[in-house]
């Protein structure tokens, strides 16, 4: 009997992680998911998958959950998906250390660490696939979105230098990056931008206004958003390439951000966007 490929996927309580594990799961794959909530894990396991808590802030959550994923499989991992994570939102001057800190956590330093402890597992079976979401914001700068912005940008580097390293280990490592999907991202991101800073008060008050009232008015949801679909096909064809790509972009935003980085002139590109909120 054929050994079920096996799959660690971050982030499942909802949107990408939560798609793509179950979509993976009924592809055959065996699917190893995380999440924080005991909802959460409850309903990852009602549909047959092996659900398991992590916290991206705790080293010692990244190494037991790799220890316990590895132990069900005689050490064996064919693919990691890194996804979960938060969106800090706010302006630069707004934004305390801690948030910034913890955004970096969650969605740099955290990933690094279970990354790092599963490439000896996948170099000793003689390869494996390394695919994070980042975000066409770990290509542009954007507004508002400077701690994401920054994570996702250090995410890019981290993991381009580390495809580099693992050249000829049979381990790819790549990067999906999707613009605008429809999930609980973007409302996850607003308690946690009302929780860290200070709107009334900041000087940015007026534009922070303009900007809740877009992502929570009758028309939140009617900006090119795709569902996470979008995001689960390019990750099957990812891990199904003999040569997996160091890129692949998802939706048309992201694919035109790309494309505007490539031929406009710095300035001219910062200027479009600029005006974006």
């Amino acid at each position: 009997m054929q050994r079920a490929k096996t799959i660690l996927i971050t982030g499942c309580s909802s949107g990408i992680g939560a798609h793509c594990a179950r979509r993976l799961a009924g592809d055959g794959w065996r699917v190893f998911a995380t999440a924080r909530k005991d909802a959460d894990l409850a309903a990852l396991e009602a549909d047959g998958i092996e659900a398991f808590r992590l916290d991206y802030r705790d080293g010692d959550s990244i190494a037991e959950l790799v220890r316990d994923v590895l132990a069900l499989t005689d050490g064996r991992l064919d693919a990691l998906f890194n996804n979960g994570a938060h969106g800090q939102a706010g302006a630069a001057e707004d934004l305390s250390p801690e948030a910034l800190r913890d955004q970096l956590e969650v969605a740099l330093v955290g990933w690094h660490d279970l990354t790092r402890r599963v490439v000896p597992a996948m170099r000793a079976q003689g390869g494996g696939r390394i695919v994070h979401c980042s975000s066409i914001l770990g290509l542009l700068p954007y507004p508002w979105r400077g701690a994401y912005c920054a994570a996702k940008h250090g995410l890019e580097g981290l993991a381009l230098s580390m495809r580099m390293e693992l050249a000829g280990s049979g381990i790819g490592v790549s990067l999906i990056e999707p613009g605008p999907i429809a999930s609980r991202f973007t409302e996850r991101g607003l308690e946690t931008f009302r929780r860290t800073v200070d709107a009334e008060r900041s000087f940015h008050a007026k534009a922070y206004a303009r900007q809740i009232e877009r992502l929570t008015g009758d028309d939140a949801h009617a900006s090119g958003e795709e569902r996470p679909e979008a995001v689960y096909a390019v990750l099957a064809r990812c891990l199904a390439a003999r040569r997996p790509k160091a890129h692949y972009r998802v939706t048309r935003p992201a694919r035109l951000g790309a494309a505007m980085k490539r031929l406009l002139p710095a300035e001219a590109l910062y200027a479009i966007l600029a005006r974006q909120e």
